[in-house]
């Protein structure tokens, strides 16, 4: 089931942040993992948030062969996700702490909003997101025509 809609959130004072009713209701601790994984994307200045079994998926996926054999830029892509990527354990009141350095690096503020984003959560400024959604709802139709098209970038 994918990740859908979007709440707003806090980034508390000790880099808590609550994850949402709505998404914790479509995460299933038994067959996703206990866990999360986070991935600071820079170019968007968004922090990615995986299920631990996702992020597994993922990284199998992407495996073209053992990494004793990468180099180039296999191999610095794979330098820098792994170093970046942060686990994420869950309290009993539902929040994850954000590594500071992850905060500082995106420059996320307190107030976020986290979205579904298919398989993984974003977490966005808050009002970085408000303030281009709408210019983003009216790409849908450009976006997936270049998409379909084979023009991605």
């Amino acid at each position: 089931m994918p990740f859908t809609g979007q709440a707003d959130a806090v980034i508390d004072a000790k880099q808590r942040l609550a994850l949402p009713a709505k998404f914790r209701a479509k995460w299933n601790p038994a067959s996703d993992g206990v866990t999360w994984m986070a991935l600071p994307w820079v170019p968007d200045k968004t922090l990615r948030i995986y299920t631990e079994r996702m992020f597994e998926e993922l990284f199998r996926a992407g495996r073209a062969s053992p990494s004793l054999f990468a180099s180039g830029d296999e191999a610095r892509l794979e330098q820098a996700v792994f170093s970046a990527t942060e686990r994420l354990e869950v309290d009993q009141n539902h929040r994850v702490r954000v590594p500071a350095w992850q905060i500082e690096k995106l420059g996320l503020p307190r107030e976020v909003v986290v979205i579904g984003a298919g398989d993984r959560l974003e977490v966005h400024p808050r009002n970085r997101w408000h303030g281009g959604f709408d210019a983003m709802l009216g790409e849908i139709g450009r976006l997936a025509e270049r998409r379909n098209r084979g023009d991605e970038r």
